[in-house]
């Protein structure tokens, strides 16, 4: 059976384009894998035992710095990272709002105070949340002998969270009577409590608008505003600021 050369050559372009079709598809691949390959790489400061892990997510640097005397009156912050290096933590929802901040040359929201509570916070919810087996140590020798001590810890933690939720209180962090109806949005649904705002930013890692939209409201500068005054007044409460806000 006879093929035209109109047959072959209609068969030869298909082949082509079928081979320039991978070639893009294996290239965007690359490009993909390359792109999360860098996205995972670990800074030169930290030094080559940090393994590169793209699963890992988002991390920022943390340098261990101690504050050492220089004569009588001053001091100076030396790093003390081992052999000099910077350690990485996994990015939260803080380090998002002071990155979101340094963009748009503004301050950031929140005072460091208000802060390293949210991450105290966010800690105890942790640690209490874990099921109680005692964990092997790596120095321990023989008998549990440090049981009482796991309990002691954990009896600590819940108090401290329950004073902390205290200070929460459950009040009410955007009224519904306070904000003209035009502003909450159509499919708003009832005041946001204190307690969920902080739940919702501190352990969930939610941002601010993401409260907002949760709740049905509408993401403007007004609400914004208002819920970000409401966080900061419950991390100042939990700090045990009762008066005067910090920020």
């Amino acid at each position: 059976m006879l093929i035209s050369a109109d047959k072959v050559e209609e068969g030869r372009a298909l082949v082509s384009a079928a081979k320039a079709a991978r070639q893009a598809r294996d290239a965007e691949e690359a490009a993909r894998l390359a792109e999360i390959r860098d996205a995972g790489a670990i800074p030169d400061e930290c030094g080559p035992d940090i393994v590169p892990a793209p699963a890992r997510g988002g991390f920022v640097l943390h340098r261990n710095v101690e504050l050492l005397p220089v004569g009588t009156d001053k001091v100076e912050a030396v790093h003390r990272g081992y052999g000099g290096r910077a350690a990485i933590r996994t990015a939260d929802v803080f380090d998002r709002m002071i990155a979101a901040a340094l963009r748009r040359k503004r301050p950031c929201p929140l005072t460091p105070g208000q802060i390293a509570m949210g991450r105290r916070y966010s800690n105890l919810v942790e640690l209490a949340a874990s099921d109680g087996t005692k964990l092997s140590r790596l120095d321990s020798s023989g008998g549990g002998g440090d049981s009482m001590d796991w309990m002691d810890r954990h009896l600590d933690i819940g108090r401290e969270l329950d004073v902390l939720r205290k200070r929460i209180g459950l009040g009410v962090a955007m009224a519904v009577r306070r904000v003209r109806p035009t502003v909450r949005g159509a499919d708003q649904r009832g005041p946001i409590m204190d307690r969920v705002l902080v739940d919702m930013v501190c352990l969930k890692g939610c941002a601010l608008e993401d409260v907002l939209l949760g709740h049905g409201w509408k993401k403007n500068g007004q609400t914004y505003d208002a819920v970000t005054h409401a966080l900061s007044e419950a991390l100042d409460r939990m700090i045990g600021y009762s008066g005067k806000e910090t920020s």
